[in-house]
């Protein structure tokens, strides 16, 4: 496999949400070259296990891969050319720079249950994740998001499954886990990920409006202090297992979808579709 050089072969990602970051931690580890493309305020909540986080802060590890956020032109005489030991992030909400980069691998996965432009003729090997596209027509490939018996199934045809507008369950719990916002504002909280709280704290507000924890729990997801959010932005999210190791760690279905991507990817290079 060593032969193959696959830091030669480039795979951009629009978006560095959770999802995102769990395909993006999967072909980085495989040896790939990996860039993400972002808005400039990314609205992921998993803060700490998405790689978006690297726009506001600068850079974020993630169990060992570091992102650091990027410009464009400095990239150009790098990727492709030499193994790169992080993931640029570059704020491209247009995904301009695709005719730049030209990556082989073209990955939309903002996980928005629409397609927001995204093209099969954006790089030889275009994938999605979750519905909103048909394989054959919108992209080569959709990963299956859904929880449940087909999770991670790599799609050739058709689409996945339709959203269910209901919460992954854990413990039980659905949508009394998960905080969203009511109107338009900005979110204000003292709270950070990781902290414990009971049924009823308080974890921020908007417009002067209390959002409470419905559940004892960990705040595993939750938007920066200052926020401007819009109506239904997801806030927050509550783990009722109450155990802080999982707010910095990937999770099994980020990773479960991570390397549906990874072995997407490599059927293609096997297929000799995707070269160095």
């Amino acid at each position: 496999m060593e032969s193959l050089m696959l830091h030669k072969i480039k795979c951009v990602i629009k978006g560095g949400g959770d999802l995102a970051s769990g395909v993006a931690y999967s072909l980085f580890r495989a040896g790939f070259t990996v860039v993400i493309l972002e808005i400039p305020h990314p609205t992921a909540v998993r803060r700490t296990v998405a790689f978006s986080t690297a726009v506001t802060d600068g850079f974020i590890d993630i169990e060992g891969v570091t992102a650091r956020k990027s410009e464009v032109n400095e990239l150009l005489t790098k990727i492709g050319f030499e193994p790169l030991n992080y993931i640029p992030i570059i704020v491209d909400p247009e995904s301009a720079c695709l005719a730049r980069l030209r990556p082989h691998v073209f990955i939309d996965a903002i996980v928005n249950k629409k397609n927001y432009g995204t093209k099969i003729t954006d790089a030889p090997f275009v994938m999605a994740l979750g519905p909103g596209f048909t394989a054959g027509s919108d992209c080569h490939a959709v990963i299956e998001t859904n929880r449940g018996h087909n999770l991670g199934r790599i799609i050739i045809s058709g689409t996945a499954e339709e959203n269910t507008g209901r919460p992954g369950g854990v413990m039980g719990h659905t949508f009394d886990r998960v905080l969203r916002n009511k109107k338009d504002g900005i979110f204000k909280t003292t709270r950070r990920i990781g902290d414990v709280v009971q049924k009823g704290d308080i974890v921020g507000y908007v417009n002067n409006y209390a959002f409470k924890s419905k559940i004892d729990g960990v705040i595993r997801g939750l938007l920066p202090d200052d926020f401007k959010v819009r109506y239904y932005t997801k806030i927050g999210d509550i783990d009722p297992r109450g155990d802080n190791a999982y707010c910095y760690s990937i999770s099994d279905k980020s990773r479960a979808i991570g390397r549906a991507a990874l072995e997407a990817v490599m059927v293609k290079i096997k297929e000799g579709l995707l070269t160095s």
